[in-house]
């Protein structure tokens, strides 16, 4: 079971509310969450939790944004949620999914990008590093297996809807692309 830890100042969260010590410790409990489509990267550094509550003696709520409203994972992802703090002492865990705001790719955390490129996977670019302006541009990727930005698109989709397949031109390794949003 999951006692709260020394008496500290509340966490601010995604909503600006305070969390407790005990809260931090369930959210990051519910944080470390593998990815079922991404299994190199936790669910907090995907950047898809989005907040917990302690509801009553143990009564938690998580709040979760999938990467996209059709996403697959998401059932899984709160059975996973669920299972993890079922085992350290919740009984009951309701997953709630928020879809707004939405999320971004600029919710992936800098070691969740470190991650998924030494996994093979090109991560997506800053959303900052493409202007923000009226006119889209299109930036190269780099591939993951030798740096080369001489990359080709070869499909829109790969083995998930969030990520696109690309070929390297120099080193001639295919490879997932996770899209920018």
């Amino acid at each position: 079971m999951v006692t709260p830890g020394p008496s500290a100042a509340p966490t601010p969260q995604a909503s600006g509310a305070r969390l407790t010590p005990l809260e931090e410790e369930l959210l990051r409990l519910a944080g470390s969450v593998p990815d079922p489509e991404l299994p190199m990267v936790s669910l907090a550094e995907l950047g898809v939790m989005r907040g917990l509550r302690l509801l009553g003696p143990g009564r938690v709520e998580v709040e979760l944004t999938p990467t996209y409203t059709g996403c697959p994972a998401l059932e899984s992802m709160a059975t996973d949620i669920e299972r993890v703090l079922h085992d350290h002492g919740v009984p009951e865990v309701a997953v709630r999914t928020v879809l707004s705001p939405p999320w971004t790719t600029d919710a992936i955390s800098a070691e969740g990008r470190r991650k998924l490129a030494e996994s093979g996977i090109a991560p997506p670019a800053p959303l900052d590093a493409t202007g923000g302006g009226p006119v889209p541009v299109a930036l190269a990727v780099r591939c993951p297996h030798c740096g080369s930005t001489e990359t080709e698109l070869l499909s829109r989709f790969s083995s998930t809807a969030c990520k696109a397949l690309r070929r390297c031109a120099a080193c001639g390794e295919p490879f997932d692309h996770f899209k920018e949003l």
